[in-house]
């Protein structure tokens, strides 16, 4: 049969372990499709850059137009990351009739039902599994494999770079600054990490997972998210004395009249299986109504991995070319008219620093049931010294009601400050 030719945006990490990929697994991927996927043109910036890979110069082009009007080329596969130009070029390659597989998931999560839409119409498929969990086959997962449960939560690690991050904190006991360095120099953190950090890129992903999981767009900018930057070293101690991991999740559930979906670092209790994942592993946990409950887990970043998501959406598409499958379906949004919300009641776990003297403890423990704030477990560290730690745990309680108690309570003279507000997540 015809082998299926293709184009490449972008010859970084991830383009160049697809590039690996293929010329590493030829044998298995003729074998699969039978058919060969061949490389035909590979965009970048710099034709003559020294390349960690060898690449025929003949296959590398500087315009896009030589792609765009290549009729052999049928997949564009965008590994370019940003939103632009790549969401010009995915837009252009969909309107010359071309399938798309990218990875993006800043564009996905913005642009996502525009583009799935675009494809649409012109009888073209958009692939995006690598967009999320690297590779976790997660999106065709919920989409195939799920596609007849009712999904009612998923609960997950999806970011390598705070995960290796928390790790190191809570097994090295390094300081976030210094956590942050060493993931910075193995390659699990940019030199600018903030997207991670800050919670960001979850927001992404989740948000992507939600619109597939629930038929319903949810812009990233509308997800409640707090990062990792205000985590100290003593609080993984604490919460590893009450029995918990701190790990930054990512939630969407389906509740009765609305979506609660946010990210938030939260205590996970040691005995969940999410607990265990650690350095740049990512782990997704989702219930549905009639598989019960699953955890799909994999190394979330890296060349070689996201590559693996990428080929397995080019050798999809691939077949459905081979086949003459058109993108013809139909799936309506479902729940546009839903209610979105943040995180809804939930326990908290709160360190405050505080002057050390008599009725501290007591004063804020009844400002707290001034608010009807019920406290699980009251941990009070250090002393002798001029101010020190108090640890509080609650009871499940709104976030705007404990939002109003911390004011009242960061008001007064003994408090130096509020220093974290983690969720606690029992699950």
């Amino acid at each position: 049969m015809s082998n299926i030719k293709i184009a490449i945006l972008g010859m970084g990490n991830v383009g160049t372990g697809v590039y690996q990929i293929l010329q590493e697994n030829n044998e298995e991927i003729y074998k699969y499709l039978n058919g060969d996927i061949e490389v035909e043109k590979i965009l970048v910036r710099t034709i003559d850059k020294k390349r960690k890979i060898s690449i025929p110069n003949e296959l590398l082009t500087n315009n896009y137009d030589d792609i765009l009007s290549d009729e052999s080329i049928k997949i564009v596969v965008e590994l370019m990351g940003g939103i632009h130009p790549a969401l010009d070029y995915i837009k252009r390659a969909i309107k010359s009739g071309k399938h798309v597989v990218t990875a993006n998931k800043a564009v996905m999560a913005t642009y996502g039902k525009e583009l799935k839409g675009l494809a649409k119409e012109n009888g073209v498929f958009i692939n995006y599994e690598a967009s999320v969990g690297g590779g976790i086959p997660i999106i065709n997962t919920l989409m195939e494999s799920l596609a007849a449960n009712k999904i009612e939560e998923i609960i997950g690690i999806i970011n390598g770079t705070t995960n290796y991050i928390l790790t190191q904190m809570t097994n090295y006991n390094m300081s976030f600054e210094e956590a942050l360095k060493l993931a910075q120099t193995n390659g699990y953190a940019e030199a600018d990490p903030t997207s991670d950090i800050e919670g960001e890129d979850a927001a992404f992903k989740i948000s992507i997972l939600t619109s597939i999981a629930y038929g319903i767009n949810i812009p990233s900018k509308a997800i409640e998210r707090e990062g990792i930057t205000k985590i100290h070293k003593s609080d993984i101690d604490y919460a590893s004395e009450l029995g918990y991991k701190i790990k930054l999740l990512a939630v969407s559930k389906r509740c009765k009249d609305n979506i609660e979906i946010y990210v938030y670092p939260s205590l996970v209790p040691n005995e969940h299986p999410l607990a265990s994942i650690s350095n740049e592993f990512n782990a997704l946990f989702v219930r549905g109504n009639a598989v019960g409950e699953l955890l799909l887990y994999g190394k979330g970043a890296g060349s070689l991995p996201t590559g693996s998501a990428v080929l397995a959406d080019i050798l999809s598409v691939a077949r459905l070319i081979k086949n003459n499958i058109g993108n013809d379906k139909n799936k309506n949004d479902k729940f546009n008219d839903i209610q979105i919300k943040g995180i809804g009641e939930s326990q908290y776990y709160i360190r405050l620093q505080v002057v050390d003297k008599p009725g501290v403890l007591g004063k804020i423990a009844m400002t707290f049931g001034e608010y009807d704030i019920s406290l699980e477990s009251v941990m009070q560290k250090g002393r002798g010294e001029e101010t020190v730690p108090l640890v509080f745990i609650t009871h499940d309680i709104e976030k705007n009601i404990l939002d109003k108690a911390l004011d009242e309570i960061n008001a007064y003279d003994f408090v130096e400050k509020i220093a974290t507000i983690l969720k606690v997540e029992n699950i």
